[in-house]
């Protein structure tokens, strides 16, 4: 029995670009940024960051009636689809099938990775900003720095913590309200 082809008629390009990368077949994910396909493919030393921030922010989202993890992030009006390593969610928003968007997000993190480094520093910081996200962390692993992003407006965040070099906490605020530890980023 062979598989029968997605059929769709899109009105315009973005929505057929952002219904094709959430139909490629196979394990693969991957996301639209500034209208270019990259493959998402994290490393186990990129996924080890990840699950360091998950533990230890868990408890706090068991308080906050959130989860977190790697769901879409939808950016209507533009050619962006991402798939942030990790977003922190109120629990009844991830139930849902559909992607979100940034400013439903508490947090967004992003792992720098040698291939797309300057994606997660430039463009998505921009993009995150703009769409509304409150807190955009981002670990640069090149950099061996942490930044925490707060405030987002049109122009970008207006207020910026860090540099923090790894070792040194970063405080997540409210309502998080807590110490990240990274000294084993």
């Amino acid at each position: 029995m062979s598989a029968q082809p997605h059929s769709y008629a899109a009105d315009d390009p973005e929505t057929a670009l952002k219904y094709a990368i959430q139909h490629i077949r196979g394990d693969d994910r991957a996301q639209i940024v500034e209208g270019v396909i990259e493959q998402v493919v994290p490393t186990w030393d990129h996924e080890h960051v990840t699950d360091l921030i998950r533990e230890q922010i868990g408890p706090t989202l068991r308080k906050l009636g959130c989860r977190a993890g790697a769901g879409n992030l939808d950016l209507p009006g533009s050619p962006n689809w991402y798939v942030p390593d990790l977003a922190v969610v109120p629990r009844e928003l991830a139930k849902g099938g559909d992607a979100l968007v940034p400013d439903q997000t508490l947090l967004i993190a992003e792992v720098t990775s040698e291939s797309n480094g300057d994606t997660d520093r430039i463009a998505k910081r921009r993009r995150y900003a703009e769409y509304g996200a409150p807190l955009y962390l981002l670990v640069d692993r090149q950099e061996r720095v942490c930044l925490l992003f707060s405030e987002p407006g049109q122009l970008g965040y207006t207020r910026t913590d860090g540099p923090v070099p790894f070792g040194t906490p970063v405080h997540l605020p409210e309502p998080f309200g807590l110490d990240l530890d990274t000294s084993e980023f």
